[in-house]
């Protein structure tokens, strides 16, 4: 499976893509992840989800999970570095550096347009995901020296000898999570 591809733009919203997004919330959870975007589960289409209730960073930040479609980050500042994973990418983490804030343009499950500015922890997860729907992995943006410290264990991996231990996971029920809003 490749997961540094480009993605297609999400034009339309059926019962199969909010099928499709119930899914992707249930795969992150069980993978004990904060966030999945559809090329990680071989999906091509621009859609990521982000929930990070389940970290310490939930204390400092009052966000509910969120579903991006089509997201595209239209500014950035600030700047910091911090350690980040990947479910993709197992057993591997490095150091990189982002925006420390980003002004991100999406849409909701009812293709509603919406511009937020997140912060600090959201907002890396938010960068980290939309990345993927861009064709861009974490460690892309890592240096040389780590990058070739982890060569090893990337290279296993692009051998496929160590893979990511989660598969797209069926949706349980129904919950406002992954629902649209009644018209």
């Amino acid at each position: 499976m490749s997961y540094a591809k480009k993605t297609k733009k999400v034009t339309k919203i059926d019962d199969k893509f909010i099928e499709l997004v119930g899914s992707m919330f249930n795969t992150m959870h069980k993978a004990s992840g904060i966030g999945l975007a559809a090329p990680q589960i071989g999906i091509e289409q621009a859609v990521t989800v982000i929930d990070i209730s389940r970290t310490e960073e939930k204390k400092k930040i009052k966000t509910e999970p969120i579903t991006l479609i089509n997201p595209v980050i239209k500014d950035f500042h600030g700047e910091i570095t911090m350690e980040e994973g990947c479910l993709s990418i197992p057993y591997v983490r490095g150091e990189v550096t982002r925006p420390e804030t980003v002004y991100v343009e999406y849409q909701d499950l009812d293709l509603n347009k919406h511009y937020v500015e997140l912060k600090g922890f959201i907002a890396r997860v938010a960068q980290h995901e939309i990345d993927h729907l861009n064709g861009i992995l974490f460690i892309d943006h890592m240096n040389k020296e780590e990058k070739k410290i982890l060569k090893p264990e990337l290279d296993l991996i692009k051998k496929g000898e160590i893979e990511a231990d989660y598969l797209l996971a069926e949706i349980p029920v129904k919950s406002s999570i992954h629902t649209r809003k009644k018209r």
